[in-house]
């Protein structure tokens, strides 16, 4: 897969000049809904003969439209991540504009002109609830208005789990609520953020659980506050685990929020090392424990529990 990073206005050097089926969306997270986007576009393609393109935005367009701060947003995919699934998915091209000032005032037609016109786009597909142009004043419908004949418009119907419709914004509610069985059905893998490992204050080492800290990406979005069964990956391999997401309150109150995992059967030294964890179940919220022996019990508990879940859903 190439990826092609645009900036308003771009260099139309940098366009392939392959005619392609272009696919439309921000998909964060790239769950069930945009991946029946994307295969929608990736069989017309096929049927076509045509290359299969995504564009897609470096950052969320609410920061330039002034509704969130960029240092509050937070993201299920980061954009590495969202490229990982497009190519598994048989994307060919990926474009990344930037989504700045300047490109935000594009009118419905400009935006058709410049990005899918000047894309060579000959079928455009998007879900039913795509909007573009200046304050997002276009839809799907003036999308068709707008092609004249340049190009087909295909859009694909929301996705229902249960009548449920599958979204980014419902997966979030879900993460929030710490709901990990749900959120990774409807992303279709789990849910996995990356960070690296650094030092941290080695209280879990005194209590008899070493635990690897990890600093993350300040735009990830963390799961709800607790303990979860999870799984690290150090290298190529994947360990089983429990995590912690939390501020630690038992040893005092004002404590910085942060991500620790105990990794099962693993005595390693890993500091300084990238990471990636899955998370796959929450087994209990946070709690304020008494003191450290009160502490100590819940968390042997937590493990015997942790094991307990990969013995039912991993043999």
């Amino acid at each position: 897969m190439e990826i092609i990073e645009l900036r308003h206005p771009y260099d139309k050097q940098q366009i392939t000049n392959e005619d392609v089926v272009l696919v439309l969306g921000f998909f964060d997270g790239v769950h069930l809904g945009h991946q029946a986007v994307i295969e929608q576009g990736k069989q017309i393609a096929k049927q076509k003969n045509l290359k299969l393109a995504v564009m897609t935005f470096n950052q969320h367009p609410s920061i330039v439209f002034q509704k969130v701060h960029k240092e509050s947003m937070k993201y299920l995919t980061s954009i590495e991540q969202k490229a990982e699934h497009f190519e598994r998915l048989g994307v060919e091209y990926l474009y990344i504009v930037d989504f700045t000032s300047a490109f935000s005032k594009l009118s419905p037609e400009e935006f058709v002109d410049q990005y899918l016109v000047g894309l060579n786009a000959k079928v455009v597909v998007a879900g039913f609830d795509y909007t573009f142009g200046h304050q997002a004043s276009a839809d799907m419908e003036t999308l068709v208005e707008l092609a004249k004949n340049r190009f087909t418009v295909v859009k694909v119907d929301q996705l229902a789990d249960n009548n449920q419709k599958i979204s980014s914004t419902a997966i979030r509610q879900l993460l929030s609520k710490g709901e990990m069985q749900l959120v990774n059905k409807w992303l279709g893998y789990t849910y996995t953020f990356e960070g690296t490992v650094m030092h941290g204050d080695a209280r879990g080492r005194t209590l008899g659980f070493p635990t690897a800290n990890i600093q993350f990406d300040p735009a990830v979005r963390l799961p709800m506050e607790g303990v979860y069964v999870c799984e690290l990956k150090v290298g190529d391999v994947w360990y089983q685990a429990m995590g912690s997401i939390g501020h630690n309150d038992t040893f005092g109150e004002g404590r910085k929020l942060t991500v620790e995992v105990y990794i099962l059967d693993f005595h390693q030294e890993i500091y300084g090392e990238c990471v990636a964890v899955r998370w796959h179940h929450l087994l209990r919220k946070q709690i304020k424990f008494s003191g450290a022996q009160a502490l100590i019990a819940q968390l042997k508990q937590d493990e015997e529990d942790t094991r307990q879940y990969f013995t039912n859903y991993y043999r």
